[in-house]
């Protein structure tokens, strides 16, 4: 089910207020879910997105619910700004350059294929975010990685090489892999 325009507003809010206070070091308080419908209230995993131009600057994300979801995306939010092993820390000087975009993931599925050509012809392109697992590496592309990525085989091959394996390996060898889609929202700036 769908989240509101009102509900997408609240997360978004909650997001830039946790990252904005974090990155200057402030305390937060504990969120007051009462004031939250229940679709805010009921588990749910996203990723937070922050961008300057365009350009990444911190993505950090749960693959599956495991606290209600305005809780979520206040977490991601702080843990893109300060925790992305890719970046530096945002400073408070980057705070309104910040381009902030929430993704709600569905349930991962299982995606089952006999061999590489089959799982090319599985994925849909800029509707399914895909994880690969493979031993106890994992790593996974949101549905809109699609747009920089767009052909299947290079697709998979950054993702292989994002979970620290050879590029080919998702010809190679039978990965697990499953596939989730998203309700993705943004700030209007």
């Amino acid at each position: 089910m769908s989240l509101t325009d009102e509900e997408k507003q609240t997360l978004l809010r909650i997001a830039r207020e946790s990252m904005e206070y974090a990155v200057r070091g402030n305390s937060l308080l504990p969120l007051d879910s009462s004031t939250f419908t229940p679709a805010l209230q009921k588990n749910g995993a996203s990723f937070v997105t922050l961008t300057i131009y365009g350009g990444l600057r911190g993505c950090i994300g749960a693959l599956e619910a495991y606290q209600p979801l305005a809780q979520d995306v206040r977490d991601h939010a702080i843990a893109a700004a300060l925790e992305d092993p890719r970046f530096p820390p945002v400073q408070e000087k980057e705070l309104e350059q910040i381009h902030i975009e929430v993704s709600r993931l569905t349930e991962p599925q299982a995606l089952t294929y006999s061999n590489s050509n089959e799982l090319i012809a599985k994925l849909r392109p800029h509707v399914d975010g895909v994880i690969l697992k493979h031993g106890f590496r994992k790593a996974t592309f949101l549905p809109q990685v699609w747009g920089q990525v767009p052909a299947h085989e290079d697709f998979l091959s950054q993702l292989c090489s994002k979970m620290g394996e050879r590029p080919n390996l998702w010809r190679e060898a039978k990965l697990q892999v499953y596939t989730y889609q998203v309700e993705e929202f943004h700030e209007l700036n």
